[in-house]
């Protein structure tokens, strides 16, 4: 549906169409009817008549008197069916814009419940329907639809308030344990490090939820973003095939390429190669690494999710595949990956596909 509402008229329109046509077929189909018991009953009356005419004539005039009721019966029912075949289309037509109107008429609450609700989004949850009018179906349906907007908003508020608890929360105790270790454990190094490799796996995971739940919630506001630019900040070898603009989040973009080349350099063998590729909003990264069964790469893009073959004690908690899939998704784009045999040196070849503009050829 597009922006502009095109779809959306043309849906109404579709709708109104068909009433009106159901309409004006019901009283076509009823008209033939009584057209056809009237010309019955006509011709019925007709017969009767050319009776008479024979009665009265006598024997001698039989013939002649015949051929006259029939002739007078044939024109009169030709006259008849032909005028009204054509009153029947006239009344026909007419009912089909009665019909359109009145669908119309019928139509134009939904319609404007239709541009309400358009105007709603998860960060505009406060409007309301409101229909007004007589207590009847129309109504019921708008009804409850403030109530599940009312509930969707008590959702979303709750939510957002969850997030911003959870983060003040979480970071406020990880800083100060960091800062306890940094400054009380000078003797014991080695447990200080393992302390401090878990307080900062803890912010780690603490990061990628809250930047997992952002992108899951869509993007605000978007600007026009140069895609090749950004896989170069984060990766200086990336090859560019074509540069492109994507409209959406630079920070969330630059966190996506962030995502998928540490995931492909973590999750590599000693020696292997990763490979970047830009081309307009598509971006392709290749590695080496464990050979991942076909079956299991679709996993991997679930939250702490590593699969086989991966180290499932690592650095990682298991969310950047999935942060980069909900990066992906909040810009209108896909993310997919396909495993590699163990001929072609194991790993995966992750494709992040974006709506972009290709600008230029570099």
């Amino acid at each position: 549906m597009s922006p502009s509402g095109t779809g959306y008229l043309g849906a109404g329109s579709t709708i109104r169409t068909r009433i009106a046509l159901v309409y004006g077929g019901v009283f076509l189909v009823l008209g033939a009817l009584l057209l056809l018991v009237v010309n019955l009953l006509v011709r019925a009356g007709t017969d009767g008549e050319k009776e008479a005419i024979v009665a009265r004539a006598g024997e001698v005039a039989v013939v002649e008197a015949y051929r006259i009721g029939d002739d007078v019966g044939r024109a009169a029912n030709e006259q008849m069916l032909m005028w009204s075949c054509l009153a029947l289309l006239v009344i026909a037509c007419g009912a089909v814009v009665v019909g359109w109107w009145t669908a119309g008429r019928v139509l134009r609450p939904v319609h404007e419940m239709t541009a309400r609700a358009r105007r709603l989004s998860e960060r505009d949850l406060g409007g309301r329907l409101a229909v007004r009018g007589p207590d009847d179906e129309l109504k019921e349906l708008g009804d409850t639809i403030d109530a599940l907007l009312g509930r969707l908003e008590t959702a979303f508020d709750s939510q957002r308030r969850f997030v911003a608890n959870a983060s003040h929360e979480l970071r406020t105790p990880l800083a100060t344990q960091r800062a306890a270790l940094q400054v009380g454990l000078d003797e014991d190094c080695e447990v200080r490090q393992v302390l401090l490799d878990t307080n900062r796996q803890s912010e780690r995971l603490l990061d990628g939820l809250l930047l997992l739940a952002r992108g899951e919630r869509g993007l605000a506001e978007r600007e026009d973003v140069p895609f090749a630019e950004v896989v170069a900040e984060e990766y200086e070898d990336a090859a560019v095939a074509e540069s492109g603009v994507v409209r959406g989040s630079r920070v969330l973009l630059r966190q996506l390429v962030r995502n998928l080349v540490a995931n492909a350099v973590a999750h590599n063998v000693p020696g292997g190669t990763v490979d970047v590729r830009v081309d307009g909003g598509v971006l392709t990264v290749v590695n080496t690494g464990p050979v991942v069964p076909p079956d299991e790469v679709e996993s991997l893009f679930e939250p702490f999710r590593r699969g086989a073959g991966r180290d499932r004690t690592g650095p990682g908690a298991g969310l950047g595949l999935s942060i980069v899939r909900s990066i992906a998704a909040a810009h209108g784009g896909t993310a997919t990956a396909v495993a590699r045999g163990a001929g072609e040196g194991g790993g995966l070849v992750v494709t992040v596909t974006l709506p972009a503009t290709v600008t230029r050829r570099s």
